[in-house]
């Protein structure tokens, strides 16, 4: 097995039933984040990890749209030259640009039974590797992008690293959650998750975050997983059985902002974030926050 992590799986294959009625139309991973779809955005950081493979779980209706966001459209770059249209121009080879030295390849989850049932979908694409599993709908903003900074800690390890984040205990039940033994700066062992515990029964204030590298170990498990209560296969349940097994997993405390957009609320708190520290439009938004007295 690699050291290096090369690979990464994309699960974009759920119904987005908290998002609806706009999930109907719209795929969560396109929901805007600023001026760019959170699927644009976890690839600038997967591309900046080093990763070259990226592997699409999707449903039956979005790998059309995936395959369109990220292709040239030689009609619309057309009609922007004809109308001298360059800034716009640029943005779409911005695109472009993201796309080169990166392979996309797509397999189909038919039902949404749990992420980890659709990285399971992934396993014979993988193949013997470590890879990166990543979530659109968790953004991070960091000077060292995030999948690098678990990679790092893959590099020494060579076991499962899941990236996690403090937060306040008033939330945490929310959360899948960890008890850990802390090893180096930021660095922990696993020594047990719960998922969405109550502020009473939380083993700690470390949520995990949706970024995780997997070893070729995690498939063996996850093949042999059974469906939950739910009928799904869950990765952080996965996570727990290898624990429970004595298998080594270790987390890393991320360094960096968590901008959430798995539920309107965290969506909406994100873009306000975003959108206040705007290089361009933030000073114009806070003056009218004020000026309405927003804030």
């Amino acid at each position: 097995m690699t050291n290096e992590i090369k690979k990464a799986v994309i699960p974009v294959a759920g119904n987005g039933t908290r998002f609806l009625p706009l999930s109907k139309v719209v795929p969560k991973e396109f929901f805007p984040l600023g001026e760019k779809p959170l699927i644009h955005r976890l690839l600038e950081e997967l591309k900046a990890s080093g990763i070259e493979e990226i592997v699409f779980v999707v449903g039956q209706n979005n790998k059309k749209l995936i395959v369109d966001y990220f292709k040239r459209n030689p009609r619309i770059e057309k009609f922007l030259e004809e109308r001298d249209k360059k800034e716009l121009i640029e943005l779409l080879h911005a695109i472009d640009k993201l796309t080169q030295g990166l392979s996309f390849s797509y397999v189909l989850q038919k039902n949404p039974l749990g992420d980890g049932h659709a990285v399971l979908q992934a396993a014979k694409l993988i193949g013997d590797n470590p890879c990166v599993v990543a979530y659109p709908d968790d953004i991070i903003e960091s000077e060292i992008p995030c999948s690098a900074q678990l990679a790092q800690v893959f590099k020494t390890s060579q076991k499962p690293v899941l990236g996690l984040y403090r937060i306040p205990k008033e939330h945490i039940s929310s959360y899948g959650v960890v008890q850990a033994d802390k090893i180096a700066r930021r660095l922990y062992q696993i020594k047990k998750i719960v998922e969405k515990p109550s502020e009473e029964a939380a083993l700690s204030d470390l949520a995990i975050v949706g970024r995780r590298i997997i070893t070729p170990e995690t498939f063996d498990y996850l093949k042999k997983a059974k469906p939950n209560k739910k009928s799904e296969i869950i990765l952080t349940e996965v996570f727990s059985d290898m624990v429970k097994a004595g298998k080594m997993i270790y987390g890393y405390e991320i360094e960096g902002q968590w901008l959430e957009c798995g539920s309107y609320k965290g969506w909406m708190k994100s873009n306000a974030y975003l959108a206040l520290k705007h290089p361009i439009y933030g000073k114009d938004i806070k003056a009218f926050f004020k000026q309405e007295k927003l804030v």
